[in-house]
C-alpha cells in the first residue's frame, strides 16, 4: 500500500512538472511587467557610436538582453542561442532587432561592445550607456543587477539573464528564461514575430 502511495505522488509530480513546462512555454505577459518600449526613458550609445533609445526599436519585433563582454558564461552562452534562434527562424525574423545592453559601462565602451557582439549574429546590437541611463532601463524591465568585488578591474557582475521579447508595436510579449530549452524558446520568439499589434 505504501508503494502505491509513493506510486501516486510520484505521478502527481511528473503531472505538475509538465503543467509548469506547458504554462512556460504559452504564458504571453506576467501581471507585473505591461510596459511597452515607447514608454521607457532612457538614452544609450551602439556599437557604431550612434545615439539610441528605446523608441528607435518601434516598428520592428525586439529582443532585449542585459549582460557584459566580461562574462564568463551566461553572457555569450544567451547570445549563441539568440544567434542560433535567429538562425532557425531564416526570413521570418529578417526585421527582429536584438539588443544587448551592457550592466557593466565602466569597462563595456562602444568600442568594446563593437568588437563582443562581432562573434555573433549581424542583428546583435550592443548599447551601452551611463549609469543614470543604465538604472533606468533596468528599472523599465522590472530587472535587477549589482557589482560583485571590490577590485577595479577584476570584478563581476550579476544581472537578470531573461531574453525580453518586444512586438513590433513596441507591446511586451514575453520573456525567456536562461537556458530555457529551444523547443520552448523558439515558439516564443514566432508568437512575438506573428501576434498582431495592440
Amino acid at each position: 500500500m505504501r508503494i502505491l502511495s509513493y506510486l501516486g505522488a510520484g505521478v502527481a509530480a511528473a503531472v505538475f512538472m509538465l503543467a509548469v513546462g506547458w504554462w512556460r512555454s504559452v504564458q504571453t505577459s506576467p501581471p507585473d511587467l505591461p510596459l511597452r518600449l515607447g514608454q521607457m526613458a532612457f538614452e544609450m550609445t551602439d556599437h557604431r557610436g550612434n545615439r539610441v533609445t528605446p523608441q528607435d526599436l518601434l516598428g520592428s519585433p525586439a529582443m532585449l538582453f542585459l549582460g557584459y563582454t566580461y562574462c564568463p558564461d551566461v553572457c555569450p552562452t544567451t547570445l549563441s542561442d539568440i544567434t542560433d534562434w535567429l538562425e532557425a527562424l531564416g526570413d521570418t525574423a529578417r526585421d527582429m532587432r536584438v539588443v544587448f545592453i551592457t550592466v557593466d559601462p565602466s569597462r563595456d565602451t562602444p568600442e568594446a561592445m563593437a568588437e563582443y557582439v562581432s562573434y555573433f549574429d549581424p542583428r546583435v546590437e550592443g548599447w551601452s550607456g551611463t549609469k543614470g541611463n543604465l538604472d533606468r532601463a533596468v528599472a523599465a524591465l522590472r530587472a535587477r543587477y549589482e557589482r560583485v568585488g571590490d577590485d577595479l578591474e577584476e570584478y563581476a557582475m550579476n544581472h537578470t539573464a531573461n531574453v525580453f521579447l518586444f512586438r513590433s508595436d513596441g507591446s511586451y510579449a514575453t520573456s525567456i528564461d536562461y537556458h530555457e530549452p529551444r523547443e520552448f524558446a523558439l515558439p516564443k520568439v514566432r508568437r512575438a514575430l506573428n501576434e498582431p499589434m495592440k
